[in-house]
């Protein structure tokens, strides 16, 4: 059944994390915050070192669990999930593209990509054809065969965006996808992310660039653990009502 424009795809409640450093130090990485992202909604994070935004995108991840608060993935709570149903979560709803693309060194541009179904134990086999047609899509069809030191940046993060996109995830989680790359290369990996937003993929990106910042259908700049405002991007066409924003 097809999604309805206005569904949820991500809730946050009350989202608060503490590190404890031991003693009576705690850092209190975020503060309670709440945010609702709508299906197919292209959401940027900045903010300055210490904001909470990794934090924030490592709890959307399911990489971490919150010290108190809710989130909402679809209907479940993720939330409240142990670490092997985080791991169920993670393998197959959630894409990941990073900085530093973390390929495999030892494997091909095809193997890198079906990482992640070896992971779950996914017949290779199988899915050898959808791997390599999502080759192809980012434009590494003739690159099958090549390891990651015989590939430049973009084409390593490319392989990154195509292995996120092998589990047809639900949402994905970008951390400074062009970090690493110069500003052509990067606006064509940037592309690439815009074609799958228009495609219906939901994107939360993190970023400390205004102009990748700007391909967003919003934008929160978080400050000390909070959402501090919210900008709503006027220019690119929004996938339904600006979604209810607040901390608490």
């Amino acid at each position: 059944m097809t999604a309805s424009p206005h569904e949820l795809m991500l809730r946050i409640v009350g989202l608060r994390k503490t590190y404890e450093l031991g003693g009576d130090n705690r850092v209190h990485a975020l503060c309670g915050v709440n945010l609702n992202v709508e299906r197919g909604c292209y959401l940027a994070i900045m903010g300055p070192s210490g904001s909470g935004k990794s934090t924030m995108l490592n709890l959307l991840g399911c990489l971490d669990r919150p010290t108190a608060g809710q989130y909402f993935l679809g209907d479940e709570d993720v939330s409240r999930m142990d670490d092997d149903e985080l791991s169920e979560v993670r393998g197959q709803r959630i894409g990941f593209i990073f900085q530093s693309y973390n390929l495999i060194a030892q494997l091909t541009v095809l193997e890198n990509i079906q990482v992640p179904l070896f992971y779950q134990g996914r017949n290779l086999k199988e899915s050898h054809d959808r791997c390599v047609e999502l080759a192809s899509l980012v434009g590494l069809a003739d690159r099958l065969d090549h390891r990651p030191n015989q590939l430049s940046g973009g084409q390593q993060q490319r392989v990154a965006v195509a292995r996120s996109l092998v589990n047809d995830p639900l949402m994905i989680l970008a951390d400074e996808p062009t970090g690493n790359l110069d500003s052509k290369t990067g606006a064509e990996v940037l592309d690439l992310i815009d074609r799958l937003n228009r495609g219906g993929k939901t994107i939360v990106l993190v970023t400390h660039d205004d102009r990748v910042a700007s391909r967003a259908h919003r934008i929160i700049h978080m400050k000390d653990g909070l959402i501090d405002r919210e900008v709503v991007n006027r220019q690119i066409e929004q996938p339904g009502p600006a979604a209810v924003l607040q901390n608490s």
